[in-house]
């Protein structure tokens, strides 16, 4: 009896020794233990919420625990990522968010409810929307942004052109152009990309700046002409409108998005949203769902993310300094 019993204490400190590592995985992999909310500063239906439904499906299949889209809209993104930079850093509130909350935001408005650099964690990017700059062929039959701006150069008055709104990055791309090119470029903010595509198909304006995503139906169409696309490579949805550097204009510009979180998050929990973010993007699925929005699929690590912010800020603090833009 006292070798069994011997034998079964020995037993037993062996099992115990041999779960100790799956003890300790098991705890470290706790979280998610409830639901996850993500945060979209933008309202229903939009791209940006188009997008975080479809992260909030990937992520909670493969993180187990569903991921609940919340639409927090108001002051261009403002109040929807204040709420992602106030919340507990548990993991358990991330945001999805764009550039212009991140960057292009704090140099429009005269107070902010957070400081994007030190209250929010990036995490990962998702992916990112150049501009087109097109133009209704036959209220202007141009072929390409060279000859728009020759146009331009001629007239007496400046060129009218629409943009989704006063700050938006299509109204920044603009700027940049005006200033790029040497050309007076005059700013018609419209309430979104849908009313300035509709005014620009009626005829009412003669060409728009604004994300690709809303014309490349009427472009591949013929019903407008795309210009030029302000992103560094062509954009795979219109292959065959060039770029503006192709065409010798140093403009690059898109409206990018992003996963981020309150400041503070444990490192392992930004490493893990980083790993399944990416993981997603990486999947067939995944990409084909991003591109159907007329988005390229970024991806990359925190850290790049973070590069990116502070690369972008530099730029557009300088344009939105020179066209003297403000909202408030």
């Amino acid at each position: 009896m006292n070798r069994r019993h011997w034998l079964d204490a020995a037993l037993c400190v062996v099992g115990t020794a041999g779960l100790a590592p799956f003890a300790a995985r098991a705890g470290s992999s706790a979280w998610p233990s409830r639901p996850i909310r993500l945060i979209v500063p933008f309202p229903a239906g939009g791209g940006a919420d188009l997008v975080a439904r479809h992260l909030a499906q990937g992520l909670g299949e493969q993180l187990g625990a569903p991921v609940i889209v919340d639409n927090r809209t108001g002051a261009a993104g403002n109040i929807g990522t204040d709420a992602v930079a106030k919340a507990a850093p548990d993991g358990y509130t991330i945001g999805l968010v764009t550039s212009g909350p991140m960057v292009n935001n704090k140099f429009l408005y005269k107070a902010m409810p957070f400081d994007p650099d030190k209250d929010l964690a990036p995490i990962a990017s998702v992916c990112e929307i150049p501009m087109v700059l097109a133009s209704n062929p036959q209220q202007l039959p141009l072929r390409d942004l060279r000859e728009f701006i020759d146009v331009a150069r001629t007239r007496s008055s400046a060129f009218v052109v629409a943009t989704p709104g006063n700050g938006t990055i299509g109204h920044l791309a603009l700027a940049a152009l005006s200033l790029t090119a040497g050309v007076r470029l005059q700013d018609l903010p419209y309430r979104g990309d849908a009313p300035a595509l509709t005014d620009l198909l009626g005829g009412v304006v003669q060409a728009a700046c604004a994300p690709v995503s809303a014309f490349i139906p009427q472009i591949q169409a013929g019903r407008l002409r795309g210009l030029a696309v302000t992103s560094q490579a062509r954009f795979p949805g219109l292959p065959d409108v060039p770029t503006a550097q192709e065409q010798g204009v140093d403009l690059t510009a898109t409206v990018w998005l992003a996963v981020v979180g309150p400041a503070g998050m444990p490192a392992p929990l930004v490493q893990r949203l980083n790993a399944q973010i990416n993981r997603l993007l990486d999947s067939v699925s995944g990409r084909s769902s991003l591109q159907q929005h007329g988005a390229v699929v970024a991806g990359g690590s925190p850290e790049s993310l973070r590069q990116r912010i502070h690369a972008d800020s530099q730029k557009w603090q300088q344009v939105i300094k020179a066209a003297h833009i403000r909202i408030d």
